[in-house]
């Protein structure tokens, strides 16, 4: 899932966006209106976290704007102002949710989580499986059969990337755009380190082997 996360103060972006990174999202930012569109329209982003006060134009504005470009991502606005008669302008202008500051950054994901969900029309998943492999989502927790898998957040953004592609190969590019938020590098050999580390710990000896790589194509997870 990849999040664009737009506020001008340094502080409050850097926040959402360590937040929702180890929740499992990819996260672009913006610090102006202008930015903000130009990213809005050219990126598929599967939620939007939006301040009402920007430089260029206001978020409120950007909201206006990518709708009338037809982008549909779902807006979360937050926003200082708590009057019933803000929150009523911000949903009537194209948001989706309005949380005030200061926020708990719970409160955020949970709402974040639920647009997302909503926007996709199916029950948010909190487990994700294939095999014996099972990721619950909502405890950050992984195991392979009885066995529980310790992985740092790369490696459980990783596995869960796998697992909701499970079958189908995933590129080196797909990779490092989802779970590392980099555009294509040739030179990077990031995703090799970060595949080989969660195959040590996901494929261990006598295990059916999950974990492949398809050379030139990328890398995916099946059990033959």
């Amino acid at each position: 899932m990849r999040a664009l996360v737009v506020d001008d103060d340094v502080k409050i972006s850097s926040y959402v966006e360590k937040g929702l990174r180890e929740a499992g999202f990819a996260v672009d930012t913006a610090a102006n209106g202008p930015d903000a569109f130009s990213l809005a329209r050219t990126t598929p982003f599967d939620v939007a976290v939006v301040d009402v006060m920007l430089p260029g134009f206001d978020g409120l504005e950007l909201i206006e704007r990518m709708r009338a470009a037809k982008v549909r991502v779902p807006v979360l606005i937050l926003s200082a102002r708590r009057s019933v008669d803000d929150r009523v302008a911000g949903l009537r202008r194209g948001g989706d949710d309005y949380l005030t500051k200061p926020f708990s950054f719970t409160e955020l994901l949970a709402r974040v989580q639920a647009l997302v969900r909503r926007n996709t029309a199916q029950p948010e998943m909190t487990r994700l499986t294939y095999a014996d492999v099972e990721l619950d989502l909502l405890a950050r927790r992984a195991t392979r059969g009885e066995e529980t898998l310790v992985l740092q957040p790369r490696e459980f953004a990783l596995l869960e990337y796998l697992l909701r592609n499970a079958g189908r190969v995933v590129s080196k590019t797909a990779v490092l755009e989802n779970v590392y938020d980099y555009g294509f590098d040739p030179q990077t050999n990031v995703v090799d380190v970060l595949v080989c580390r969660l195959r040590a710990k996901l494929d261990r000896p006598g295990a059916v082997k999950l974990l492949h790589t398809e050379r030139g194509f990328g890398y995916v997870l099946r059990s033959k």
